[in-house]
């Protein structure tokens, strides 16, 4: 009888557990049992109990911005989706043409701050300019600025001093930035700390052939500017997570950006590619999440939104994907998605090998204004797929496809109930058409700022 309570007790005591295990965290210790009850208080904080008031605000904001864009409204509707038809071609060069004319910032994001001589010298105003379901994100906007200048990443339970490692794991907010152009090679998962901005502008920055960047148990991120590819999995170890603790981790996966736990995160004009797990995964408690203005080439599995079908409390993940990219190389997963609330808004779906938007656990996917180019093959057609369930269930599910492009023969199979919001008049307006796609993802990924020049 002893022997089975005690059984018994070691059996809650891991299903209580069993989230963090796959957290990497070696030893739950108190600082991690700490931010993990916190981390639980920023979900219930940051979740929307309404979530399309969100993804109304964000159609507002898209057509209330006046600007360069809204001069090709007032012409020709047929010449803008010629246009769109015609630019197939530049995808076979990844999407990404050189563009050496004026600044053109394309959507209400870019908008916000690019087209200024100065955006060196008010590099803070990009906090101002999330929208979305991360639309509260303000990273280091209350901290100093904190320059890199070491590349280098030698020694992870002391970090030196000027390297990125030594600026993610302070404690106060930092709005951190490059002294020039660097490869970084992370030797373990980079663990970011609360109130962190990463800003790669004016500098050509690379995270690569190494470890990737860790958000967990966090709140208030913001990754802008950077590149992220050839990321391997990371054997953990001894890690410093802050200036006053460290603890064993145990192996990453390999992903680009791993979000789990956290809230208030927002990626933003980030190339990525070539990682060996995922490019991005939110899971486990996470939400208030925009990934926007980011290109995404050459990989298997891009992004997962929620990762287990069994994890209930993902049913408060809610994400915007924003004028992204899905350009070269691309097979699945763009988002796959489970349990939460997911706006899929002006998007450019140029590859894919397998099927574009996908999930499981009854998620609720709004899909407005993306254009999706099919792959040739018939049997790949369909931007939609749904898995471990069977017709009669899925059936029930809210997704919805709205003045979205289908080209080359794609179709998205849409389930739910067709009126699935009722706005209020204010936020009748909505999301771009799917033939402004293109336009309003030119300028997707990392982009090449220089100072004293728009950028």
């Amino acid at each position: 009888m002893e022997m089975a309570k005690l059984v018994l007790i070691f059996l809650l005591s891991m299903a209580s557990i069993a989230p963090c295990l796959k957290a990497n965290i070696g030893h739950f210790d108190e600082v991690w049992q700490k931010r993990a009850e916190e981390a639980r208080k920023n979900l219930l904080e940051a979740y929307v109990p309404d979530p399309e008031n969100v993804t109304d605000d964000f159609n507002l904001r898209v057509n209330y911005d006046s600007g360069d864009e809204d001069q090709d409204d007032d012409g020709d509707e047929f010449n803008i989706m010629q246009a769109s038809n015609n630019s197939t071609r530049r995808n076979l060069r990844q999407g990404k043409t050189k563009y050496s004319g004026p600044c053109e910032a394309t959507n209400p994001i870019d908008r916000c701050w690019r087209c200024s001589k100065n955006w060196a010298t008010q590099r803070k105003r990009l906090a101002r300019c999330a929208l979305g379901f991360g639309r509260k994100t303000t990273g280091g906007l209350k901290g100093r600025m904190y320059i890199v200048t070491d590349n280098s990443d030698n020694d992870i339970l002391n970090p030196k001093p000027g390297t990125l490692r030594h600026a993610v794991i302070q404690k106060e907010p930092l709005w951190i930035i490059f002294a020039r152009g660097m490869n970084i090679n992370l030797k373990a998962e980079l663990l970011i700390n609360c109130d962190k901005t990463i800003d790669g502008r004016g500098a050509n920055v690379h995270i690569a052939f190494g470890a990737g960047i860790t958000i967990q148990f966090v709140r208030n991120v913001i990754i802008h500017g950077v590149h992220i590819h050839h990321i391997v999995a990371s054997s953990g170890g001894m890690i410093r997570d802050s200036t006053d603790h460290f603890g064993i981790r145990t192996a990453a996966d390999g992903d680009g950006i791993s979000i789990f736990g956290s809230t208030n995160v927002w990626i933003d004009h980030v190339s990525m590619s070539r990682c060996q797990d995922g490019l991005i995964d939110a899971i486990q408690g996470s939400t208030a999440i925009t990934i926007s203005n980011c290109h995404f080439t050459h990989h298997n599995d891009v992004i997962l939104l929620g990762a287990h079908d069994t994890y209930a409390n993902d049913e408060k993940l809610q994400v915007t994907l924003a004028f992204n990219h899905f350009g070269q190389g691309l097979v699945q997963r763009m988002p796959r998605c489970r349990w939460g609330f997911f706006h899929v808004v002006n998007n450019d779906y140029t590859h894919w090998r397998l099927y574009a938007i996908g999930g499981s656990g009854h998620p609720t996917i709004i899909s407005q204004g993306n254009r999706f180019i099919a792959p040739p093959e018939l049997e790949l057609k369909q931007v939609t797929k749904r898995d471990y369930a069977s017709e009669a269930e899925w059936k029930t599910w809210t997704w919805r496809s709205e003045d979205d492009v289908m080209m080359n023969g794609a179709f998205f199979v849409q389930s739910g109930n067709p009126n699935w919001k009722k706005p209020a008049k204010k936020f009748m307006i909505r999301a771009k058409h799917g033939m402004y796609a293109t336009r309003l993802t030119r300028f997707a990924g990392a982009l090449n700022c220089k100072e004293k020049r728009k950028c």
